[in-house]
């Protein structure tokens, strides 16, 4: 029998060396803690008898369990905070993309990125296209042609291929299958690029890893799923996510959509589509969906969504971040539609500066609401007015669209929902709203962040009373929770607004909703893509009303105010410069008289509604303006757009923000 003393000596990997390489991983633990030693790596696979070694009973490790992870939600002696500990690899995610040229998936990952950045699982998007065109090459329309001829003698691995003079004539061609060496250099790229991603997953700390590429055929998804066992000693979990498209207009669309984008920045149009069509009949020769072949392969598990959406597959499903990911995939449309924000009216603690409680309306928040009925009245006819001028101007608006037309073929206009908090000052903000006309609910989700022993209290109080609680508080905003019963988190806030988000998603009718400010600041942190430390320096005063539209590379936005004189709102200007009074701002409508497109501001400006206009936005993630108290004015002028889109997709979806602020 073998004792302790005649065990091997056993080697422990410097926490900088790759887990890709063979040696075995030595996992230690007291009797007090489960917490591995701080010289062990990022992998929780114990010693196994094929390591060559004898190994006692005591240290033999089964694999860990791979539980939900919720930041701010669950804790353990390895992740005290909620995330995913570094040696629960298994409990991390690769997500694969899988599909042509144009078929939506950049669209998918930004939006799944951002899901799942402000669940807090931190999610990063590594684009193999973006390695290409950083490359000493420079290959890519933008900076040149992309060569047609075999002359680049690529090899995989770590060996960077030569420099050399490319020829020019047909760019395509770059992509074709039949071009080996090209095909080679394409391939060290996205292994690249792939072990990128895993190092900032395994070593890093991300919890979500995200392959966008084409990743077309068998050979290429087996490589990469082999590369991904190898590097995590097969604790890793891939889920391939392959987008679909068959929709004529759908995909048309896409295309152009594309010609806006990096590799074709400056060529002609005509140029640009032509190469960009060869290029995906290039992919297209070779091209593999996921099929019976591939679900054959042990552990293997995929989701399909074709037309964006409209039909999801999912086959083998495992793990919690996978099934996150799943569900919201779940609920994809492309309906245009409005989604409006703001707060309740003031209401009485407002004025008294009190956090919580469940006040009425002041005479003031009384004004305010019956204005943002008459406003919302207006917006929702202007956009029906709109809508209807973008089908006699492109008939197949509908299709691409995905909403449901009229027996004359015109779209459906959207119904509009308006959703309140179950407490007092959110209902009454919603008291003069038709409800034969809206759709009117009411949502224990969206009431304000639970500040437990401190309701009812201002902040010099809590500064008084609990000094360790508000010092707590400032260090850490998100992370904080209030102490007693109901007290909460921005964190818990989170993760109860988790259905509202998923719905706002998945339906296609126009939606206000009147919340508070937490809420408020979470919801709009989740359409804005903003991160974490950026969420509590979000300012949203009273007599604010936000609204955003989804489009196929962002979310567009626009911020009105409330101006309580003219009893009217009014756009902001969209910059974090001083802001100055107007001098040319339309007074509101009369009493009685009907309201005209060019009597009061509107949206149409800052959203860029027309299908024809492909360009994507030029700032993306830009934070909100930090907007004006009530001694300061302002200026009505039409904010710009923000969409994710000039953001190089290699960066992490969600970044921090610094916002000046506030309070």
């Amino acid at each position: 029998m073998t004792t302790n003393s005649q065990l091997n000596p056993l080697p422990l990997l410097s926490p900088s060396r790759s887990v890709s390489q063979n040696y075995p991983t030595v996992v230690r633990r007291t009797a007090l803690t489960d917490t591995p030693l701080t010289s062990t790596p990022n992998s929780p696979r114990g010693l196994q008898p094929s390591d060559g070694y004898s190994i006692a009973p005591f240290l033999e490790l089964p694999r860990r369990a791979t539980t939900l992870d919720v930041p701010g939600l669950t804790k353990s002696r390895v992740s005290p905070d909620g995330t995913i500990a570094a040696r629960d690899v298994g409990s991390k995610l690769v997500i694969v993309m899988v599909g042509l040229p144009a078929r939506g998936k950049s669209y998918i990952t930004k939006k799944l990125a951002r899901y799942m950045n402000w669940l807090q699982h931190e999610t990063k998007i590594f684009n193999v296209g973006n390695t290409r065109r950083q490359s000493k090459h420079h290959v890519g329309p933008a900076s040149h042609p992309l060569p047609d001829s075999p002359v680049l003698e690529a090899s995989m691995g770590s060996k960077s291929p030569p420099l050399v003079e490319l020829d020019t004539s047909h760019p395509a061609n770059f992509f074709a299958p039949d071009n080996p060496q090209t095909a080679a250099l394409r391939e060290s790229w996205a292994l690249q690029t792939l072990d990128e991603l895993l190092n900032w997953v395994l070593h890093g700390n991300g919890s979500i890893g995200i392959l966008d590429a084409t990743n077309s055929t068998v050979k290429r998804r087996r490589m990469v799923l082999n590369r991904v066992k190898d590097r995590s000693n097969g604790e890793l979990k891939v889920l391939f996510l392959e987008s679909v498209c068959d929709d004529k207009d759908l995909l048309e669309q896409n295309i152009r959509l594309k010609l806006s984008g990096p590799d074709y920045k400056g060529q002609d149009p005509d140029i640009a589509l032509a190469d960009f069509r060869m290029r995906v009949k290039n992919y297209e020769k070779t091209y593999e969906t996921i099929g019976d072949e591939e679900e054959s392969t042990e552990g293997f598990q995929y989701v399909k969504m074709i037309n964006v959406g409209r039909k999801v597959v999912a086959y083998n499903t495992q793990g919690f971040l996978a099934g996150q990911a799943v569900f919201f995939l779940l609920n994809f449309n492309l309906a245009e539609r409005q989604i409006w924000i703001t707060r309740h009216g003031e209401s009485e603690d407002n004025i008294l500066g009190k956090l919580g409680g469940d006040a009425s309306l002041s005479s003031k928040g009384v004004k305010y609401a019956r204005a943002l009925v008459r406003f919302m009245d207006y917006q929702r006819t202007e956009f029906r007015r709109r809508q209807l001028e973008r089908f006699s101007l492109q008939s197949t608006v509908s299709r691409i669209s995905s909403q449901p037309t009229t027996p004359k073929g015109e779209p459906v206009e959207p119904h509009f929902c308006v959703w309140t908090s179950m407490l007092k000052r959110s209902i009454e903000t919603a008291k003069w709203f038709d409800e034969d006309t809206y759709d009117i609910k009411q949502m224990r989700m969206l009431n304000e962040l639970g500040s437990g022993l401190c309701d009812g209290m201002t902040y010099e109080e809590i500064r008084e009373k609990f000094p360790k609680e508000y010092d707590d508080r400032v260090h850490d905003k998100i992370g904080y929770r209030y102490p007693g019963v109901g007290g909460e988190s921005y964190l818990d806030v989170i993760n109860r607004l988790r259905p509202v988000i998923v719905e706002v998603e998945r339906m296609q009718d126009h939606v206000l909703l009147i919340g508070h400010r937490v809420v408020a600041r979470v919801l709009l942190a989740y359409f804005m893509n903003l991160g974490r430390q950026a969420i509590g320096d979000l300012d949203v005063p009273l007599n604010t009303l936000w609204v955003l539209e989804p489009k196929p590379y962002g979310v567009y936005w626009a911020v009105y105010q409330y101006d309580e004189n003219k009893d009217w709102f009014y756009k902001i200007e969209n910059s974090n410069s001083s802001l100055t009074t107007p001098t040319n701002s339309t007074p509101p409508p009369e009493a009685g008289t009907s309201v005209t497109s060019s009597s009061v501001a509107s949206p149409e400006a800052a959203l860029l509604l027309d299908t024809k206009d492909t360009s994507p936005p030029s700032t993306a993630n830009m934070p909100p303006p930090p907007l004006p108290s009530r001694s300061r004015s302002m200026t009505v002028t039409a904010p710009s757009p923000l969409s994710n889109e000039s953001h190089p997709v290699e960066h992490d979806a969600g970044v921090d923000i610094v916002i000046s602020s506030l309070q």
